[in-house]
This record gives C-alpha cells, structure tokens and sequence, in this order.
C-alpha cells in the first residue's frame, strides 16, 4: 500500500508554484514581454565570470575519472577547508572543516541540520512570515512545528509570542534572514536578544536549544542595513547556506551546513549529517560543483540591481499607497494586500492585469503579498501602473 501522508501532499501543492505556472502558460499564450511574472525567486543576474572559467579549466585540464568521482560523504576535503577559511576571514570565526558538511543548497542544509537536533515528538519554533518548505522540512522528523504570529509593523522577531510559546519541548528555533517573504534583516539587536533569551532558557530546561539559521540571501543585504553573522552570537548555532542567491547557482543545488565550532558535540553533528544522507538519499552534490565554488567564495554576482528594483518598487507602491515595511535585503517585497483576502487580491492581479503577486497565506502572514523583484529593472517600472490599478480597483 502507497504512503498515505505522501499520497495527500500531491493534493496540496505549493502556492508559489501555482502562480508560476500560471504565468508562464498565459506567457505561452499572450507573449512573455505582457506577463509581469514576480512569483519565483529565480536569480535575475549571471554566476561571476570566475566561476565559468574555472570550471572550463577544471573541464580542460583535470582527470575526468577524478573530476565526476564521487566525493566524500561530508564533501571534498578542500571545499570543507575552503569553506570554513572564507567564513572565518569574513566574520572573525573559527570554523575547521571538521564544521562543515556540504549539501545540495540550503534545502539539503536545512533537512539534514533539523534531522540532527530533533526527533520524533520534539518541537522546534519559526518566525512568520517563513518559507513554506519549512512544514515538511521538520514534520518529515516527526517533530511539531510551531509558528510565532508576525509583528507585521517591523517583521522583527515578536518576542511576547515568542516568549509564550516556549516550552521545555523545544528543541531548535529555526529562523530565516535575510527573510523570505519580507526582506527584512535581523538586526543585531533582534540576534543579541534572541540569544540571550535561548540561554537562559537552556538553563531553565537543562538542555540544549539549537538555532538552526537558514541564510541563502545572507549576502544581498542592502546600504545601511545592520546585518549581522548570527552565529556569532549564539554557541549552539548551526549555519545552513546556499551559493543559489550570492553567486546565481540555483541550479547546481549546492550549499553547505557550518556547526558553530563552540556548539555542543559540533563535530559529531557534522558527522551525523553523513549518516542522515544515508537516510534522505543524499550524497553529497557533485564534486565539479564543490570544487567550482571554491574559486567564488568571497565572491558575489553584481547584485545591484535588486537594491534598485527595490528602491523603484517602495518608492512607487508607497506613493500609491500600500502599505510596506522596506525591505533591507534579498529580492522579495511583502506588502500588506489592499483587502484582506490576499488570495483574492492576487488572483484578479493576475487574471485581469497579468500581473503575478503571491497571497502571504502561504508563509503564514494573511494579508499580506509578495513580490519577488529578481526581474530587469525595465519590467518592474513598467509594472507600476498595474499596481496603481490594481489599488484603484478597491480604493
């Protein structure tokens, strides 16, 4: 008999996808230059021309037999070591590679740092908004999920709720920034007090409480914003990152788990990630990928153009006059939907004026909206008219 829990999750697709495929086939019928796609959050711009080069020369002048082998468990060797180099140059840490495990981009990161810290009955705490993904990343271990309502003033961590809803049962707190949907950056205040509140919970609980932090956009972090490496701030941390956004390499699948060396049994968790692969089927990406990346480490792509697509965008939707916290990074937007069936709002967007939002349902913000700007700059300043529209349909 098939797996019943499975069998009911086709029935409940993803939101986001839904949209996008929406988009692309009335693209297919109407033309893509009248599609205002700003469902997914596919990078805009080109992986750095390094990255190319380097994986011509690996292609012209390694071993192929050696190139596309397999790949240790926890990942090559010199990726391990170059990874925990770039961290601790740029952040003032002390990562060995023994702290590392690399994965298959932040997905990978995230299911097999989860896996390490809890169990079957465990509960572990997210921030909204958050990354749907997040339900089955942590109810796959049998662990509960458990979501503190946003304050959807600053999108800063809503500490009264959060308070509430600790309990010994905790085992992680699991959060995301930069944040997706709402852009908004943890600030150094927000990270200072989080952890001081986990400490003292750990010794009020008498064991651990891991913070599992989820950091694909850590690098496209806009001028002025406070931004700061959260694991600094907290022992019992575990870093989960991907080069998707940073470097424009969704499509490799490639990222990485760093176990905060001060964490507790910080090496056996990277450790354990090699045997939870054994479970999940993942095997580490491919070895021309880690080492491909190991040349772009303290490298971006040219971000700038999110910041000025986020700059027109908050000009322009505030003027108009929605309602928007201003996002301090990523490429995501998270206004407050002119009605409060953000589904609906969405969906006329889309069927009248082919403009494609997503409803904040999904990440568990009703209400709200998202626009993922990761498109040209000319898209976004022709779609500001159908904004204006869309707000005069119910102003």
């Amino acid at each position: 008999m098939i797996n019943e829990m499975y069998k009911d999750m086709t029935g409940k697709g993803s939101v986001i996808r839904e949209f996008f495929t929406y988009a692309n086939k009335k693209a297919a019928e109407i033309g893509a230059e009248n599609i205002f796609n700003f469902s997914i959050g596919n990078p805009s711009v080109p992986v750095p021309q390094e990255f190319t080069d380097y994986m011509i020369e690996l292609l012209q002048t390694k071993n192929p037999v050696s190139l596309h082998g397999y790949s240790p468990s926890l990942g090559l060797d010199s990726t391990r070591a170059a990874v925990a180099a770039s961290l601790n140059r740029r952040f003032g840490m002390n990562y060995g590679p023994e702290h590392i495990f690399m994965s298959s981009g932040a997905a990978g990161a995230l299911a097999h740092a989860i896996r390490c810290v809890v169990k079957d009955g465990d509960e572990v705490i997210t921030f909204a908004p958050y990354f749907p993904e997040y339900v089955p990343y942590v109810t796959g271990t049998g662990a509960k999920l458990t979501v503190v309502p946003a304050d959807i003033d600053t999108f800063q961590i809503n500490f009264e709720e959060f308070e509430k809803a600790l309990n010994p049962n905790v085992q992680a707190i699991l959060i995301n920034s930069p944040n997706n949907p709402s852009g908004i950056v943890y600030s150094t205040e927000t990270i200072t007090r989080l952890a001081a509140l986990l400490k003292a919970k750990e010794a009020e609980y008498g064991h651990e409480i891991y913070l599992v932090s989820d950091e694909p956009y850590r690098e496209i972090v806009f001028a002025g914003t406070d931004s700061p490496f959260i694991s600094k701030y907290y022992d019992n941390s575990i870093c989960c990152y991907s080069f998707s956004k940073s470097v424009s390499l969704p499509g490799e699948r490639i990222g990485y788990v760093a176990v905060n060396p001060a964490c507790k049994d910080a090496e056996l968790i990277v450790l354990m990630c090699g045997q939870i692969s054994r479970f999940t089927g993942h095997n580490c990406p491919p070895s021309i990928i880690q080492l491909g990346v190991e040349k772009v480490l303290d490298m971006t792509s040219d971000l700038s153009i999110y910041e000025k697509n986020k700059d027109i965008l908050y000009r322009e939707l505030t003027r108009i006059g929605y309602e928007v916290v201003e996002p301090g990074g990523t490429f995501y937007m998270f206004p407050r939907s002119v009605i409060a069936d953000a589904n609906e709002f969405c969906w006329r967007a889309a069927k009248e004026l082919n403009l494609i939002i997503v409803p904040g349902d999904s990440f568990n913000c009703p209400g709200h909206f998202r626009i993922s700007y990761c498109v040209t700059t000319d898209m976004v300043e022709r779609s500001i008219p159908l904004f204006e529209q869309l707000y005069k349909i119910y102003k």
